[in-house]
């Protein structure tokens, strides 16, 4: 491995914090090995989000624009590791573009690379609100219950991981898939990898409108429910087939 680094970020009318957030996430892919890139996925935007990465593109040539996905989050999460595994990244990185992750922290994730398969970000003090935390607890229970695994933070956009292991693992989604990061910490604890979760902070949103709400993360919940059935299948016949393999 040569440590090469994708960041990656997806966007969605976000001109109000694009900007600054690019900016200060551009540097800690500066002094990383030739390849390394910072990706935003930008599709949908209403506002002028697009215009401002495209500005930005003149000044940071390491940034780069996914223009071809869905506008919903999951799917440009999905969209944008595939990119990275596609481009020969060894690592990758993801993180909103909303201003609520500290980019000084990333240095701790970086540091222990080398003894962990992915490290994933824990908010044991989140900032944006309380109904938030509940519904991250809730979330850390299900998975409890349907995969047996204990994550104390399932969905954290904070996440450092090798490449060639999320490989494995994106097959078995959808492309347009709406909760990729909670399934894909279930599948490094369920499949055994060396996992880590290191604290991290987590703001309120700099600026902008959160498209996430209430209403619509009850659906959404709903909705996990029997797509977590699906995923526990899913991750029982590919244990099978590598125990196939092994014999």
């Amino acid at each position: 491995m040569n440590d090469v680094l994708y960041i990656v970020m997806p966007a969605y009318n976000e001109e109000a914090n694009i900007r600054q957030v690019v900016t200060d996430w551009y540097e800690q892919i500066r002094n990383k090995p030739e390849g390394s890139s910072l990706v935003v996925a930008d599709s949908g935007s209403a506002d002028r989000t697009h215009e401002i990465l495209l500005e930005m593109q003149k000044e940071y040539p390491r940034l780069k624009i996914l223009e071809d996905c869905d506008k919903q989050h999951g799917p440009k999460c999905i969209a944008l590791y595939d990119y990275a595994v596609r481009n020969g990244a060894d690592y990758v990185f993801q993180t909103d573009s909303d201003g609520q992750t500290d980019p000084a922290e990333f240095s701790m994730f970086w540091k222990h690379r080398k003894e962990y398969d992915a490290i994933f970000g824990n908010r044991p003090d989140r900032k944006d609100g309380i109904s938030r935390l509940f519904v991250e607890r809730i979330v850390t229970l299900l998975i409890r219950i349907f995969f047996g695994v204990r994550v104390p933070d399932a969905n954290a956009p904070f996440r450092l991981m090798r490449c060639d292991i999320l490989s494995e693992y994106l097959p078995l989604f959808p492309e347009n898939y709406f909760l990729p990061n909670i399934m894909l910490t279930v599948f490094f604890k369920s499949f055994d990898k060396r996992v880590a979760f290191h604290r991290i902070s987590f703001k309120p949103r700099a600026g902008g409108k959160n498209s996430i709400n209430i209403p619509r993360i009850v659906k959404i919940g709903f909705r996990a429910l029997f797509d977590f059935c699906d995923f526990r299948k899913k991750i029982r016949d590919k244990k099978d087939a590598d125990n196939t393999s092994i014999r």
